[in-house]
């Protein structure tokens, strides 16, 4: 087939893939929350320990986080309509096996499972879409939305989790993945071209895929060891100090690798590197949001988990609509560079905000109203990061340039999670030492601080956030634009020929 057949820049099928790509992006963002609210009711059911739920959780962020490059590299090595479907295929067969599980231990394998396939799926669904939309408008329009569903999937699993708990059962968590993977697969068939290769097919490069896949679960694991058995712990000190050695070794390796996993002119170009950075950074705030207001409305306001849920809505509207209004006005008036920085302050105020809810707030004139501004801040972070850190590479080298972005929020997802979390739990520890006798009235006032303690320091990363993203980004008409097309870091982007 010749380029002639490239599929047409304004056909309809594109806002297809969209919609095919959005669902498979937010049935991997939202399954890190989902399972979160079902938690209680999967142990009273499978009977595993306090100790041993953590790693429903876990499972899934190990595999995931420490697979996302190798799985966007498969996707540019193998095809990405090849790998998209794969991806879930097999991340609908985990969730099955996951909602029909019978004890912890199949339990937490499906879910490692699920956190394997997801890593396929992530990178490959944003690759599908960076090389789909190139026309600059369609671009924007298109990372809106895909930002939007990155930015709220976290919240949408808490509110579907609550639904599903309270009205099935937990298993159903799991099991309406096989749903939403049906329709995304029927839609992948029918309305993702398959891109033909150009040129000789390189090679996977093993080494660097071992040392970098080491180095991810190393810094996943440590961290989530952290929240756990404490800073203190040589498992958490050994495992972080392994993944410094192995993701060392892989920035070595691959200055010397024949067929580099990561190009590191992709990592090291100064705008993606900016993109990536912010999004690492907007990853860890986000998820304490999510965490420590879902604990707030639970244990102190006395909220069921479908009330909770449901608190969560006014900020994905917020999200979603500065998604649109950034990607469709402000990114192509103003760049980055004005617009993360802004959505960073607005992180900062969000959180500083945060800090004045205590046992008498009422939802509506105090809870409300900063997470309406997170959500704003968030809708003017992520696609902004997201669209600048997949802009000008080589369609090769998507896929991998796509993982790197949810390699960036995962790692600090996992990061601020148990940072938040640590420095929390000392500061209740803190406030229940100075507060004899310790009444159930102590209790609560000891988890309130311990909230506002990790929203200080959330605040605290939206600032290093707004600082290092308005020095980083370059100014407008300086290196990449957000109208620049994809291009090659080292030669020419091939057309999408479509396979009849």
């Amino acid at each position: 087939m010749s380029s002639s057949s490239a599929l047409p820049a304004t056909d309809n099928r594109r806002w297809i893939t969209l919609v095919v790509v959005g669902l498979a992006q937010l049935m991997v963002v939202l399954d890190a929350t989902v399972v979160n609210i079902a938690l209680p009711s999967a142990q009273a059911d499978l009977g595993f320990t306090d100790g041993q739920r953590q790693w429903i959780i876990t499972a899934y962020s190990l595999a995931f986080g420490s697979l996302l490059l190798l799985g966007g590299r498969l996707s540019d090595l193998i095809g990405r309509k090849r790998t998209f479907i794969i991806g879930l295929i097999g991340f609908a067969i985990a969730s099955a096996l996951g909602g029909a599980a019978g004890s912890f231990e199949l339990l937490v394998a499906a879910r490692a499972l699920q956190g394997a396939f997801g890593a396929l799926l992530a990178p490959t669904a944003l690759a599908v879409l960076t090389t789909t939309f190139t026309i600059p408008k369609e671009r924007a329009r298109a990372f809106g939305v895909f930002g939007a569903i990155a930015g709220a999937g976290g919240a949408v699993g808490l509110l579907l989790g609550g639904i599903l708990t309270e009205a099935l059962n937990w298993r159903w968590n799991l099991y309406i993945n096989v749903f939403i993977a049906a329709f995304a697969i029927v839609g992948a068939l029918i309305y993702i071209p398959f891109m033909a290769r150009t040129g000789p097919r390189p090679k996977l490069d093993v080494p660097g895929t071992l040392l970098v896949s080491g180095g991810l679960f190393g810094l996943v694991f440590g961290f989530s060891n952290a929240e756990t058995d404490g800073w203190d712990s040589p498992l958490t000190w050994g495992m972080l100090a392994a993944a410094a050695v192995l993701i060392a070794g892989f920035v070595f390796w691959q200055t010397r690798a024949k067929h580099p996993l990561l190009p590191l002119q992709i990592v090291l170009d100064r705008n993606r590197g900016a993109a990536y950075l912010s999004v690492t950074i907007a990853g860890a705030g986000m998820f304490g949001i999510f965490l420590f207001v879902t604990y707030y409305l639970q244990l102190t306001l006395g909220y069921s988990p479908i009330q909770t849920g449901l608190a969560f809505l006014p900020m994905i509207a917020m999200l979603v609509l500065a998604a649109q209004l950034g990607t469709n006005i402000f990114v192509p008036r103003f760049g980055p560079k004005v617009l993360v920085p802004t959505g960073m302050t607005l992180g900062v105020i969000a959180m500083i905000w945060l800090t004045t809810l205590d046992a008498s707030s009422i939802y509506v004139a105090n809870v409300m109203p900063p997470l309406m501004l997170m959500g704003f801040a968030m809708g003017t972070i992520m696609p902004a990061s997201m669209q600048t850190a997949t802009l000008g590479v080589d369609r090769h080298f998507a896929g991998v340039a796509s993982a790197m972005v949810n390699t960036s929020q995962q790692v600090g997802g996992s990061v601020g999670t148990a940072l938040l979390n640590t420095l929390a739990a000392t500061a209740m520890t803190d406030y229940l030492a100075s507060h004899v006798p310790v009444t159930p009235d102590v209790v609560s006032s000891a988890a309130i601080a311990s909230y506002a303690t990790a929203y200080w320091w959330g605040a605290g990363f939206f600032a290093l956030g707004a600082v290092v993203s308005a020095l980083l980004f370059r100014r407008r008409g300086h290196g990449l634009s957000l109208s620049h097309t994809p291009s090659a870091p080292g030669e020419p982007a091939a057309e999408p020929v479509i396979a009849h």
